[in-house]
């Protein structure tokens, strides 16, 4: 299909966007940016979330995994239905009971504003990093078939994707984002259908046919029995859980959008219907992977080295120009639904952790202004990490997604684990060196971790190791504390 083609798709979707958010952006403020009034219908949100929480790392990553990790992947996502639980049961409770803007904040109220700051930038530092990676996946690829063909650098092609972004977000902010987040997962997931169809009539299959071919194929293995596999069954549903918590229930992101829901019932409601949400959509997503492996042995088609431009490269150059289309409308959708919502999250942490908008002196500011060029220098940090993934990318966006997540987001797992499961306080200013401490030495332990564990291999539960780690750390510096101090959570 011809570059023009998509290029026209891209900018078609981008003007559609930018309708929706005129129209729900108008007579705005920092209460509409931050908690959208908390006026968000509860099924939207949930609906919206759910292709936030896909992004284009799954659109275009989990298909291309199947060929090096079959269906194990499905393990981490049932362990996703013990996490929103926990998401549900614990913390929502918690975070409508103290009406945090940023959920940072509790850990001001616990523990003392170095747990805060230290909290808070883990989240800036986790976000940063992961909104980086799923926007290069997705900018690379419309470089890749559409902007190179034309000479425009990649440099140039992520300023305008950022650019795009942050003027449709920069004022209706979380008000707006409920909103288009509807729409893009309405636009991927058909992509998602229509894409495996498209291919079964290439094939000159049935639907129960290819399923029959999947399920006797090497690719359908779920449950993998080896213990010192880095997707071992057991530690890949206790990782998926985990990662739930904490890309989840720990992320100002996700929990942003809870939060703009009318009550704590409503967002209670939202999180169990995404849980569930979450397993046949990315069932389907491993099963188009099977699909497209299938389909390419089948007609001897050489697949790129890279299993995350398998995807791309069957539909645009092989199934035709309608599947090209339906594939970048998709990938479109998918990286504005995670971009923008990211964007908005890492504002809002700054803006309340950090420059304190929700303080009494502030607030008689012209807090507005200071928050759009927030907003700016976020577009600014994430447009030069893009350019740095590109130079060191070499592998699947979503291993290497959950592997710095296991780093960054440990620290958070401990501190929010420690504040809701004890009752004892710490020395304050001791909380950032521990937390500086707990990844160094998870890196340590996964780096040598065949020699030390007999072969052992650490995956994505170097997380809870992470964590516990930092726990450990919490509990050693509270025995420096003259007087324990008892804060009911």
């Amino acid at each position: 299909m011809k570059p023009q083609h998509i290029l026209l798709v891209f900018l078609g979707y981008t003007a559609l966007i930018f309708i929706v958010s005129y129209i729900t952006s108008r007579r705005t403020n920092n209460e509409s940016y931050f908690l959208g009034n908390r006026k968000s219908p509860w099924l939207l949100v949930a609906y919206g979330m759910l292709g936030t929480s896909l992004s284009g790392v799954t659109f275009i990553s989990v298909p291309g995994y199947v060929g090096a990790s079959q269906f194990t992947y499905m393990m981490v996502v049932f362990g996703y239905l013990l996490g929103y639980a926990t998401i549900t049961l614990i913390l929502l409770p918690l975070y409508y009971r103290l009406k945090l803007t940023s959920i940072y904040t509790y850990l001001e109220k616990r523990f003392g504003n170095f747990s805060y700051k230290t909290g808070s930038f883990y989240f800036l530092l986790s976000r940063m990093i992961g909104a980086s990676f799923r926007m290069y996946l997705v900018i690379n690829v419309l470089q890749i078939f559409i902007f190179d063909h034309f000479g425009v650098p990649f440099w140039f092609t992520t300023c305008l994707f950022l650019l795009l972004i942050t003027v449709y977000t920069y004022k209706g902010g979380i008000k707006t984002i409920v909103w288009t987040d509807t729409l893009q997962t309405t636009f991927m997931l058909a992509s998602l259908i229509i894409t495996i169809f498209i291919v079964l009539k290439h094939m000159d299959v049935n639907l129960p046919e290819m399923i029959q071919q999947v399920k006797d194929s090497s690719y359908a293995k779920i449950v993998d029995i080896d213990w010192r596999s880095d997707t071992f069954y057991i530690k890949q549903f206790l990782s998926g859980m985990f990662i739930t918590i904490v890309m989840t229930g720990l992320d100002q992101d996700m929990m942003q959008k809870n939060l703009s829901c009318k009550s704590l019932k409503d967002a209670q409601k939202n999180m169990t219907v995404l849980s569930f949400l979450f397993i046949p959509v990315n069932f389907i997503f491993l099963f188009l992977g099977a699909t497209l492996l299938i389909y390419a042995a089948k007609f001897n088609i050489s697949l790129p080295e890279m299993s995350d431009n398998i995807f791309p490269e069957l539909a645009i150059n092989h199934f035709g120009t309608i599947a090209g289309l339906v594939f970048f409308i998709g990938l479109i959708a998918s990286a504005y639904s995670s971009a923008d919502s990211a964007i908005t999250a890492l504002t809002t942490s700054v803006c309340v952790d950090f420059l304190g908008f929700e303080k009494e002196e502030q607030k008689r500011k012209n807090t507005v202004k200071t928050r759009y060029i927030v907003n700016f220098f976020v577009s600014l940090t994430i447009l030069f990490l893009i350019i740095l993934f590109r130079e060191i990318n070499n592998e699947a966006v979503i291993k290497k997604l959950f592997t710095i997540a296991g780093y960054t987001y440990g620290p958070l797992l401990g501190l929010f684990a420690y504040g809701l499961f004890t009752k004892r306080g710490l020395r304050d200013k001791l909380v950032p060196i521990v937390c500086l401490i707990s990844p160094l030495l998870s890196y340590l332990i996964d780096a040598n971790s065949e020699m030390l564990f007999n072969g052992y291999k650490f995956g994505f539960e170097i997380l809870i190791v992470n964590g516990l780690i930092t726990f450990i750390g919490l509990f050693l510096i509270s025995l420096f504390q003259k007087k324990a101090v008892t804060i009911e959570n």
